[in-house]
């Protein structure tokens, strides 16, 4: 069996490459990071091979499908990703533009070209890593959370296709809370309540991805809150989801 992740190099991502290799799984890894790269093949006991990607750049992307797409991928985990802290007038529009390209339009595009790849042969799982923040609107993280409601949405639906299709593909939306991970340093913010394992992450989303389940979301009060928004009137949600952001702010 043989998985490509992408955003290999921190978090869940490098946790996932981990505990794959370590259930037997050749692996394909990507990131900008090209010594961590080189030495997680290092490390791990499985075959592994690097392909360095910026995956804000659209022909990155396209290099490493190309790089994939005769290697007969069993699963693609999409974890690239990071958040941008600040009101929206504010933050800076190419940064911002860049973290679409990652967190949406990299995860668009290797979705569908290998989601075709998994139709022809009638296997295969997607793993798309999104945020209990795709369910949300998310006041000073707004670019971030929009990104994330995109990968929710366009998961489910790929999953309706799939069911109506009777495919013997399937597709597991990640949705944790927060994560012990570097995205807080690059968004430029605090966590302002504790935050779940990497490791755990990866091994629950796994464990959901392996058993053809269609959202995971680690963490009870993380679901509880999930299942509670759905009740909650937009602008009363908004506003909550502000004071939690703010508080990250304060807590630097």
């Amino acid at each position: 069996m043989k998985a490509l992740i992408t955003g290999a190099t921190s978090g869940i991502g490098l946790s996932m490459a981990r505990i794959l290799s370590g259930k037997g799984w050749e692996l394909i890894l990507t990131g900008r990071n090209t010594l961590i790269l080189e030495q997680l093949r290092e490390e791990l006991n499985t075959k592994v091979e690097v392909i360095s990607a910026d995956l804000s750049r659209k022909k990155d992307v396209f290099a490493v499908y190309e790089f994939c797409k005769d290697k007969n991928i069993d699963m693609l985990v999409n974890n690239a990703g990071y958040g941008i802290f600040g009101r929206f007038d504010e933050t800076d529009l190419d940064d911002e533009l860049k973290m679409i390209n990652v967190n949406i339009t990299a995860l668009h595009i290797l979705t569908k070209l290998f989601l075709r790849d998994f139709k022809k042969r009638d296997s295969g799982i997607i793993l798309n890593v999104a945020s209990s923040a795709g369910f949300l609107t998310g006041p000073l993280l707004s670019s971030y959370y929009a990104s994330k409601n995109y990968v929710v949405r366009l998961s489910l639906a790929i999953a309706e296709e799939l069911r109506r299709d009777r495919s013997s593909v399937s597709i597991t939306l990640l949705c944790p809370g927060p994560v012990d991970t570097n995205f807080n340093d690059r968004a430029g913010v605090s966590f302002s309540m504790k935050p779940i394992s990497p490791e755990y992450a990866a091994e629950y989303a796994l464990k959901k991805a392996f058993a053809r389940k269609l959202i995971a979301i680690p963490a009870i009060t993380v679901q509880a809150g999930v299942f509670a928004s759905r009740f909650v009137p937009h602008k009363l949600l908004s506003a909550v989801t502000y004071n939690i952001q703010k508080r990250k702010d304060n807590l630097k």
